[in-house]
């Protein structure tokens, strides 16, 4: 049977799940179940801090897991990133307090606080930059304002949480971070169960980010129609019972189609129409 590890709490969780269901597996627990068994596609999923996924992944005790990419960099576990899931999107990056013009080059001799001390040493080593790297497990925001720290290293969304802190942020992202699907092995490698997981999965994430534009548009107009909706591959060409024109079928990214719509129009086309894409195969 597939175990998969799935987070156990937070929107990390209930996206994961909301994802591995939209691809038709049973993942839903009662209560704090620790583990949910899908007898039908011969699936165990099991629920564990997201910080501890990769270990387990790494390790060879769970075959798959879902977890931030910081958290699994962090971990030093040897996992293979096979799919990015396109939620819990965030940067890693370094705050300094607001009166303070420090770069991150000049870190040296400060103490940086983080819960993620890999990845912090090692962007720090990168650097050249000697710094004392401060493990803490939550709110690293106020550890400069407690003086346990010069400046924090830590994962931003909104940023909100360090202005209330009185901090801003410095330098590139160390990291950008989402949920990622975890492997050992490479795809390839993996049996065939895992496989059609990865490839459900990303069937979904591939629907949520194009939508299929139809449109009828006369013949002579065809060349230049395609060009606005080229398609993944190329797009699909059927003739109509009025002489002279063709109905056009094509995928399209969703934050284009607005636009894509507008230009067609603009061109001559007709009856444009958009539907969702529940789940596809490349």
């Amino acid at each position: 049977m597939l175990q998969i590890a799935v987070p156990n709490k937070g929107a990390l969780s209930d996206d994961a799940v909301a994802l591995i269901r939209e691809a038709g597996y049973r993942c839903r627990r009662s209560d704090r179940e620790l583990r949910v068994t899908d007898r039908e596609n011969a699936v165990e999923f099991t629920f564990l801090r997201p910080r501890d996924i990769a270990v387990y992944v790494g390790a060879g005790v769970l075959d798959l897991g879902i977890t931030g990419r910081d958290l699994a960099r962090d971990s030093g576990a040897e996992v293979v990133e096979l799919l990015a899931l396109g939620f819990g999107r965030a940067a890693f990056r370094y705050a300094v307090p607001n009166d303070s013009a420090l770069t991150p080059e000049q870190f040296g001799g400060l103490r940086v606080a983080t819960s993620y001390p890999t990845l912090v040493a090692a962007d720090l080593a990168a650097r050249g930059v000697a710094a004392t790297v401060v493990r803490l497990d939550g709110a690293v925001e106020i550890s400069v304002q407690l003086g346990v720290a010069d400046v924090i290293a830590d994962v931003v969304e909104s940023g909100e949480t360090l202005r209330q802190a009185g901090l801003r942020i410095v330098g590139e992202p160390l990291l950008q971070s989402e949920a990622v699907l975890l492997s050992r092995l490479p795809l390839a490698e993996m049996p065939p169960e895992a496989q059609t997981f990865v490839r459900r999965l990303e069937g979904i994430i591939v629907a949520r980010d194009y939508v299929m534009v139809e449109y009828d548009t006369p013949q002579d107009l065809l060349e230049a129609a395609c060009k606005v909706t080229p398609g993944l591959e190329s797009p699909t060409v059927a003739p109509l019972s009025q002489t002279g024109w063709v109905a056009v079928k094509a995928m399209t990214r969703r934050s284009e189609v607005n636009r894509i719509m507008d230009r067609l129009h603009a061109l001559g086309a007709r009856g444009i129409i958009v539907t969702d894409i529940r789940t596809c195969r490349l």
